[in-house]
């Protein structure tokens, strides 16, 4: 048992006695360690490794049938339910087949299910990352030579459906139709962001998306909910408009839109506007009894199916023109490998997908454990979401996350574990198997209105710049900046813009944090900002600074300049004078230090310490969190002024990994004193400290006067 020596006393108060830290082992034997450690193999080991890799083999053998299994199942139903009409109304915003988006939906809830953390988080597809595989499909049709203003799936205006001829009028590089095209553009993106979340989540950075704040997230939200906005506009107007591309997409949009207003189609407007009214007074509804209702009504699902008799009955395609879903074929297509030609194509802009579904999903999971009390894990998170995308992809399916909105309906629906995803998988696999062909008469029109609406709570976001103003307006700024870049310019250049200003901002706040002196509260050994606190006491002969950031190269700068600003001594150019003027020019040092060079005491720089009232100055280092080797330099330069003009300086509440990087850089080492008389445990210690080395040095001079 290792013994440490007892805390020594020293006129009357305790010393501290610093630990001796173990030897540091050498970097070879510590990648040994971590080797053999990494390559050791044994039953129990494989099995947690398992159990880690798919957790549902852990928590599936405590489940408790009689309590979890009812809000499971009833969960499951409600958001497998939901995710019908979401899944085909969101094909619109992928320019897929709406075949494609059940397919999503069906191997998401399975693979999470498996590999997932959280117990009640709901991963599907995700309006915004449609949107964003949407803009990258249509970019790749264009360069391929397809007409973008022609949706992919549904009958040609003649009525009829097209057939294996008419689907191959325009081959594209990879000598397929249209829609064949899109799909595979779409699932070489999808491959490529997984494999990128799958590499994250290996080389443990779940922590990177943490640097997405949530005034970025929230202003990319609602930047992106415009940008879908607009592109659902002439499915509600039932007009042609070509899908633009690149940066003003939306202006270009609304442009072509107003150009087209008078060729809208009025049974589509017509049925917008009922469908709208109808989903959003429902929604208002839902939202002002969501207590007393058990389960949320499923909306959409009853507009849909309403929708899809009307349009069947009345012929609306036939007779009006009405634009409809058309054929969803049953079954499973056979697997297929993503083209590589496609993948090296998309590998840029699968980054920004990457990025936002993994943030998005791990922001939710970490909500959800917080406020139904257990864990989850980031890095885990990234796995299953990414192999949630990566295996998919060769099922012809696109990328996923997770959702808030669904989310939130699945614990309201008393969701215990994601059980609760195997049912939705197999609400969804009833419908590819059986029900898909039933929406052939659906109309556009109203699966726009269902992605327009479920917008209301991101476009809702708005209403909360005026506060978080207030609160921050920098957050704001950042807010502002990503929504509007996303509208003006394109969905990938506002994340871009925010994530740039986020770490602008963060690092202009380290730049310039905020410095005070600090004075003594009454007789207690506390220290405040004298400024900020009225009624402190100032320590005669003593200044206690405190710089409230990290001290590193990019705030050097500041950091004198806030010191000689508030102390009203500029050290470093009265040191620099004095240098020039030789050592006959006085010693503010002698007088005050070691009693040398006393007939000096009349030159104007032995008088600058007693000029400007202080002997001393304290930093107090409890804000630093870290030194760079600039910052270990402007200390260094600081201390060797202020001796040059007889003032001393103490540093006080040092973290160990400031002492570190003091000790290590040597700046510990260069004065003769030792440590415990340069670090001191409190701002009060390093003042007493100051105070009673000041009266001894008076009464060493008072001797020396007397023997002159």
């Amino acid at each position: 048992m290792e013994v440490y020596p007892e805390p020594l006393r020293q006129d009357g108060g305790l010393v501290l006695v610093r630990r001796q830290p173990p030897a540091p082992q050498g970097l070879l034997e510590t990648l040994k360690a971590r080797l053999w450690r990494g390559c050791a193999c044994s039953m129990p080991r494989a099995r947690a490794l398992l159990q880690d890799l798919v957790p549902a083999s852990r928590w599936l053998r405590q489940y408790r049938p009689r309590e979890d299994l009812a809000g499971d199942v009833m969960s499951g139903l409600v958001i497998g339910i939901i995710l019908v009409p979401q899944a085909i109304a969101y094909s619109l915003l992928a320019g897929l087949q709406p075949i494609y988006s059940l397919y999503t939906s069906f191997f998401a809830n399975l693979i999470y299910f498996l590999m997932g953390t959280s117990r009640h988080i709901s991963v599907g597809i995700f309006s915004l990352l449609c949107l964003m595989v949407g803009e990258v499909v249509d970019r790749e049709l264009q360069l391929a030579g397809f007409d973008t203003s022609q949706d992919s799936p549904g009958p040609r205006d003649n009525g009829t459906a097209l057939n294996s001829s008419d689907a191959m009028l325009l081959l594209g590089p990879q000598g397929c139709g249209r829609d064949c095209h899109a799909i595979r553009v779409a699932t070489a993106l999808t491959l490529v962001a997984g494999i990128y979340q799958v590499l994250m989540g290996v080389l443990r950075l779940g922590f990177v998306s943490t640097y997405l704040s949530q005034p970025l997230l929230d202003g990319f939200a609602m930047g992106a909910s415009v940008t879908i906005l607009t592109s659902q506009l002439r499915h509600l107007l039932g007009v042609r408009v070509p899908r633009h591309q690149g940066p003003g997409m939306v202006l270009r949009t609304w442009l072509s839109l107003l150009r087209s207003v008078g060729q809208a189609n009025v049974c589509d407007v017509v049925t917008s506007a009922v469908c709208l009214a109808v989903l959003l007074a429902a929604k208002e509804l839902s939202d002002r009894y969501r207590h007393r209702l058990k389960v949320p009504l499923p909306t959409e699902l009853l507009v849909i199916m309403a929708a899809t008799l009307v349009s069947h009955f009345g012929r609306l395609h036939e007779r009006f023109g009405s634009r409809v879903a058309g054929a969803i074929p049953t079954g499973f297509e056979a697997p297929r490998v993503p083209d590589p030609w496609l993948v090296q194509r998309v590998a840029l802009d699968a980054v920004s997908l990457a990025l936002v579904s993994s943030t998005f999903s791990i922001s939710l999971a970490e909500m959800f454990a917080r406020s139904h009390g257990y864990s989850v894990r980031a890095n885990q998170e990234l796995l299953a979401v990414g192999c949630c995308n990566v295996i998919p992809a060769f099922f012809h399916c696109y990328i996923t996350s997770a959702a808030l909105s669904k989310t939130l309906v699945k614990t309201a629906t008393g969701c215990r574990t994601q059980l609760s995803s195997v049912v939705s998988a197999a609400v969804v696999l009833l419908v590819l198997l059986v029900l898909a062909p039933l929406f052939w008469h659906l109309q556009r029109s109203v699966l726009a209105c269902i992605i327009v609406v479920s917008l209301r709570g991101a476009l809702r976001k708005v209403r909360d710049l005026p506060q978080l103003w207030r609160l921050s307006p920098v957050d704001a700024l950042v807010w502002v900046v990503t929504a509007a870049t996303c509208v003006l310019v394109t969905t990938e250049a506002g994340l871009l813009a925010g994530v740039l200003l986020s770490l602008l901002s963060l690092a202009g706040r380290t730049q310039h944090p905020r410095a005070a002196l600090l004075a003594r509260i009454g007789d207690s050994a506390f220290y405040e900002d004298s400024t900020e606190f009225e009624g402190l006491v100032p320590q005669p002969g003593v200044r206690v600074f405190r710089f409230a950031g990290p001290l590193y190269y990019a705030n050097k700068d500041f950091f004198l300049r806030s010191l000689y600003s508030l102390t009203g001594l500029d050290a470093g150019r009265l040191a620099a004078r004095k240098k020039e003027r030789g050592p006959q020019a006085g010693a503010g040092k002698g007088h005050l230090a070691d009693g040398k060079d006393l007939g000096s005491l009349s030159s104007r720089a032995g008088l600058v310490p007693m000029a400007v009232g202080f002997h001393t100055v304290v930093i107090d280092c409890a804000p630093v969190l870290f030194l760079d080797v600039a910052g270990m330099a402007t200390l260094r330069d600081l201390r060797r002024d202020y001796q040059a003009l007889g003032v001393a300086l103490l540093l006080a509440c040092c973290s160990p990994p400031v002492r570190d990087a003091l000790r290590r850089g040597g700046f510990l080492g260069e004065d003769q004193r030792p440590e415990e008389e340069q670090l001191f445990p409190s701002v009060h210690c390093a003042v007493e400290a100051a105070r009673a080395r000041a009266r001894a040095h008076q009464g060493e001079l008072v001797v020396a006067d007397s023997t002159l």
